[in-house]
C-alpha cells in the first residue's frame, strides 16, 4: 500500500515514518509538510539519516493523487477538514489523526474547538478508529477520524465497567497526566524546558476538546447521556499518558470480579493487557509501544471503582492507533509492523 503523511515535521509524523518504514505491506511514497517542504526529512530528524532520506514536498504539486493510495494527516484541529475532503473524493483512503472529524455533532466540535466544524456529509461519513469499538467499520472505511490520546487511554479504561452497567456512568471522573510530547514540536512558553522540568500543571480545566469525544464514546458505550468531570496534567517526561479514573459502583462486587469481567472483555484484543489483580501498570511499561495496559482496584469502603490505564501517547495515543487502523483497511493482521516490545528503562 503507498503511503503519505500528510505533517509529517511534526512528532506524529515522525512516529509514522518509524512504523511505515518498517511495514512489511506499506511503503512511504510521499511525505508532505507545507513549513518544511524542498528538505529532507533527516534534516528536520538526524536520527532518520541512513535510514529515510525522502524530501518534504508540497501539499499542491500535481500529481500527488496518482502517487498514493492512504494518507494519513498529523495536521493541528482546524487544518484537515480544509484538504482532506479533496483526496478523499478522488478515492484515497484517509486516516486523520487531527481532531477534525471526531465529533458528529457538528455544534461540539465549534463549542469545544473554537473553529468552524467540517460538512456534515464528512462528519456522517467518518469512523471513529479505535479498533477495540468499531473494528467492522473501521475495515470498510474511507475516512478514519483516529482518537485523541486521552480519549484513547480514557475509553479503553471504562469500556467493559460501561458496557456491563457495574458503573454510574454520571460519577465518573478523570484525572489525566501526560508527557510534553503531546503538545507537539511547535514551541511555546508552556513547553520550554524551564517551565515543565520540575513542574505539574493542570490545564483546560472543564474545557479541554477531548471532553465531548470521551462523552460520545460513553454515551455509545451506555445509550445513556454522560457528563463527566476530567482534569489533564502535564507532567515533566517526554512520552506518556495515565488516565486514573473513579466511579460509583451500581452493586456492591469485589475487585476479583471486575477484573474477571476485564479479562473477559478484552481477552482476544492484541494491544490490551489487563494487568494481574493488585499491579498497576506504570507509563514506562508501555513507553514506545502500541499497548495499553491496565489496572484496576475496589474501594469497598466508598463503593467506588478505580482504573488505571497506561498508554504511549503518541502511539497507541496517535501513530501506532493510525497504523493499526490502515491494517484493518488492508486486512493485514492487526500487529503487523506496530508489535514492539515496550522500550525499558
Amino acid at each position: 500500500m503507498k503511503a503519505g503523511i500528510v505533517g509529517a515535521n511534526g512528532y506524529g509524523g515522525a512516529e509514522l515514518i518509524r512504523f511505515l518504514n518498517q511495514h512489511p505491506y506499506a511503503d512511504i511514497e510521499l511525505l508532505i509538510s507545507h513549513s518544511t517542504s524542498g528538505k529532507k526529512i533527516s534534516e528536520q530528524y538526524p536520527h532518520l539519516r541512513g535510514l529515510a532520506e525522502w524530501d518534504i514536498e508540497d501539499l499542491h504539486q500535481e500529481g500527488i493523487t496518482d502517487r498514493v493510495e492512504v494518507l494519513f494527516f498529523a495536521t493541528p484541529a482546524g487544518v484537515t477538514k480544509e484538504v482532506l475532503p479533496s483526496f478523499l473524493e478522488k478515492g484515497i483512503k484517509c486516516i486523520d489523526l487531527s481532531g477534525d472529524f471526531r465529533l458528529k455533532d457538528s455544534e461540539s466540535y465549534r463549542k469545544w474547538y473554537g473553529k468552524t466544524p467540517a460538512k456534515e456529509e464528512h462528519l456522517k461519513s467518518a469512523v471513529y478508529g479505535l479498533p477495540e469499538l468499531n473494528r467492522d467499520s473501521i475495515k470498510t472505511a474511507e475516512l478514519i477520524a483516529n482518537p485523541g490520546c486521552y480519549p484513547t487511554a480514557a475509553i479503553l479504561g471504562m469500556k467493559p465497567a460501561i458496557q456491563a452497567s457495574i458503573v454510574e456512568a454520571k460519577t465518573i471522573i478523570i484525572d489525566a497526566k501526560s508527557g510534553i510530547s503531546g503538545a507537539g514540536r511547535s514551541p511555546s512558553m508552556g513547553n520550554l524546558f524551564s517551565e515543565v522540568n520540575e513542574n505539574i500543571q493542570a490545564y483546560k480545566l472543564c474545557r479541554h476538546q477531548h471532553i465531548p469525544e470521551i462523552e460520545q464514546a460513553f454515551h455509545e458505550l451506555s445509550g445513556k447521556d454522560v457528563a463527566i468531570m476530567f482534569t489533564p496534567h502535564l507532567i515533566p517526561m517526554t512520552r506518556g499518558i495515565m488516565c486514573t479514573m473513579y466511579a460509583d459502583l451500581t452493586r456492591e462486587m469485589t475487585a476479583a470480579e471486575i477484573h474477571e469481567l476485564y479479562k473477559e472483555t478484552y481477552k482476544d484484543e492484541l494491544f490490551i493487557r489487563v494487568r494481574p489483580l493488585g499491579e498497576i501498570p506504570a507509563t514506562k511499561e508501555v513507553y514506545g509501544s502500541n499497548y495499553c495496559d491496565i489496572g484496576l482496584s475496589v474501594d469497598q469502603r466508598t463503593n467506588k471503582l478505580i482504573i488505571i490505564s497506561v498508554i504511549d501517547n503518541l502511539v497507541k495515543g496517535a501513530a501506532g492507533q493510525a497504523i493499526q487502523n490502515m491494517n484493518l483497511l488492508g486486512g493485514w493482521n492487526e500487529q503487523t509492523g506496530i508489535h514492539h516490545t515496550p522500550v525499558y528503562p
